[in-house]
C-alpha cells in the first residue's frame, strides 16, 4: 500500500473516532489527533499527510459538511454510516482544498477505501457524491 494510501487510512481512523464520540467541534478533532499522533509501536509514527487531512478537514468541517447534506441524495449526514462520514469528508478536502492530490485520485482513495471498510453500497454512493461535488468545484471555489 503507497505512503499516502496508508496516511488516508490513518486520517480516516480518527475522523471515524471523532465522529464515533460525537466530537464535532474542530478543537475535539484536532485534540483528538493531537493525541494519536503519540508514537505507538503498533502503528508507527502517525504520517504528516494523515495529520494534515485531519487538520484540513478540522479547518473546513462546517463547510464540507454543509456540501454533503447540500448534495447528499436520499441520505442524510446524519443516517450516513460513521465511515461514510469519514470518508466523503477526506474526499471533500482533498478535492476542495489540497491542489497537490489529483481530484481523479482523490476520488479513486476514497472509493477504494469504502470498498475495503464500508458496505456494498457505499462505493457507489461515495464515487456519485464525489463527482458531483467536483462537477460543482468552478462554482463552489469561485
Amino acid at each position: 500500500m503507497a505512503a499516502r494510501s496508508k496516511a488516508r487510512r490513518r486520517a480516516l481512523d480518527v475522523l471515524f473516532e471523532a465522529d464515533q464520540k460525537g466530537e464535532e467541534r474542530s478543537q475535539d478533532l484536532l485534540a483528538l489527533l493531537a493525541e494519536r499522533k503519540q508514537v505507538t509501536v503498533a502503528q508507527g509514527a502517525f504520517p504528516a499527510y494523515a495529520a494534515e487531512i485531519v487538520e484540513g478537514v478540522a479547518a473546513h468541517r462546517v463547510e464540507i459538511d454543509e456540501l454533503l447534506r447540500t448534495y447528499s441524495e436520499g441520505w442524510s449526514l446524519e443516517r450516513m454510516p460513521g465511515v461514510d462520514r469519514g470518508i466523503l469528508r477526506l474526499g471533500v478536502w482533498e478535492i476542495l482544498y489540497n491542489d497537490d492530490v489529483p481530484d481523479a485520485v482523490a476520488i479513486d482513495e476514497a472509493v477504494q477505501l469504502a470498498a475495503d471498510l464500508s458496505t456494498d453500497e457505499s462505493p457507489s454512493f461515495v464515487n456519485g457524491l464525489l463527482g458531483r461535488i467536483l462537477e460543482l468545484k468552478p462554482t463552489l471555489l469561485g
